[in-house]
């Protein structure tokens, strides 16, 4: 089996230097946004400014997906791949330098336009990221190579917000040189592990690219929902980021408020969840028989709501105890079915995502995938947004508490899942 599971990728050319890069690329975005917010508190921002910044940075960095992202996929199409990607990773350092500059001067402005940068910078990735699988994978590796890119980003994503937080509470008053070395250093990693990847051909060389964001990003949603399994898949796949959207961003309160904890306990809490994901993805290759299972989907999709649903019974209400470090969480009554649930979700999740990218890369010409995942990027940023403002809108005016928006969320989801394995009994035949 050695030579012929996902993990054999990992020693070739063809897949290592692009897995590398891609992990790198979403390390460094959350080192980055998290020493943002380390650098409010080390230069004791008043609370409702810390707030106003908080929620500016992500708006900021998703801007550029409605933007610029129909751009991006005709430019993922016209130009050869491994280019591209060297040309985006050049782009990164020039982009960190900047950074370096807003923190070395403590100036939050230039802070925040570096970061708009940066999605602007990762809106470019986008489309060639997952473009360039299906060109140098065969079809069976796809499911494989999918959970490892899935398994290294939510991995990158952690570990970079655990050191991006951690930046100013070690390194004191060297915490803004230390963070402007760091974002430098690791965006020249990226790029000289970009130059390692092989030529991959443009997908459509002779494409004339149209300038005009607005019609352009029609045209590609247009083209996104040619194929009705394609169309649904991306739908899944957007709904995957709405959940774990709104999951991730309640989970900063829900760790002090519903369980108890330091404001350590949230990474604790998110761990288990990118953890989960993790190796959801990494089963998927075991779970498909190497082909891209639909079938998978279903099955990820009513694990995430009975984890989901459990999740709301487990705790209810607020804790009893409050400032508990994870150890002490740990060994309270009830933790551990916590535990295990947060698992379960991050889990399915992974079994519910990873075969939707494989289906879009399988069923999408090879001259349109740049410009598809494009329109998935742009739907993405939609339903990412429309969840910050729903877990906003239902908690302030309709005064939900996290746990019954967990019980909602559980809810639509099964509601979402039956009505996409209704339009598209595919997926509901081959998980039966």
């Amino acid at each position: 089996m050695s030579g012929h599971n996902q993990f054999a990728l990992l020693r070739q050319r063809r897949f290592l230097p692009f897995f590398i890069v891609q992990g790198l690329g979403a390390f460094n975005d959350n080192v980055y946004r998290q020493a943002i917010i380390g650098l409010l508190f080390y230069l004791g921002v008043a609370e409702s400014e810390r707030t106003l910044y908080t929620n500016l940075a992500p708006a900021l960095f998703i801007l550029p997906y409605f933007l610029f992202s129909a751009l991006a996929g005709q430019i993922a199409e016209k130009l050869e791949k491994s280019r591209l990607i060297v040309i985006t990773t050049t782009m990164e350092i020039v982009i960190m330098t900047l950074a370096a500059v807003g923190f070395l001067t403590e100036s939050l402005p230039v802070l925040l336009v570096a970061l708009f940068c940066t999605g602007l910078q990762s809106t470019l990735f986008g489309p060639v990221k997952y473009s360039v699988l299906p060109s140098v994978l065969r079809p069976e590796e796809l499911t494989g190579g999918n959970g490892l890119v899935e398994m290294g980003t939510s991995m990158s994503i952690l570990t970079g917000m655990i050191v991006g937080g951690l930046v100013f509470t070690l390194a004191g008053s060297h915490g803004p040189i230390v963070a402007a070395t760091a974002v430098i250093a690791l965006a020249i990693c990226g790029n000289l592990a970009a130059r390692m990847i092989p030529k991959v051909d443009a997908g459509a060389p002779d494409l004339k690219i149209n300038w005009n964001p607005i019609p352009e990003s029609l045209a590609v949603l247009r083209m996104a929902r040619k194929q009705k399994a394609v169309r649904n898949a991306i739908l899944g796949v957007s709904w995957f980021w709405f959940v774990g959207t709104i999951l991730t961003a309640q989970l900063p309160s829900y760790a002090v408020t519903n369980l108890g904890g330091e404001p350590t306990l949230y990474i604790f809490a998110l761990a288990l969840f990118s953890v989960g994901t993790g190796v959801g993805s990494l089963l998927c290759e075991k779970l498909s028989a190497r082909t891209v299972e639909i079938g998978l989907v279903p099955l990820g999709a009513f694990g995430m709501t009975a984890f989901l649903l459990d999740l709301y019974f487990a705790r209810a209400g607020e804790a009893t105890a409050q400032g508990l470090s994870i150890t002490q969480f740990v060994h309270q009554a009830g933790s551990i079915r916590i535990i295990i649930d947060l698992l379960g979700i991050g889990l399915f999740t992974g079994f519910f995502v990873v075969p939707l990218f494989a289906l879009i890369q399988s069923r999408t010409p090879k001259s349109e995938m740049s410009r598809v995942f494009a329109a998935l990027n742009i739907q993405n940023s939609g339903f990412i947004v429309a969840a910050a403002v729903l877990g906003l809108l239902t908690q302030r005016l309709l005064g939900w508490t996290i746990p019954q928006l967990f019980l909602a969320l559980a809810i639509a989801n099964a509601v979402v899942a039956i009505y996409i394995f209704t339009i598209v009994p595919e997926f509901l035949m081959r998980f039966l």
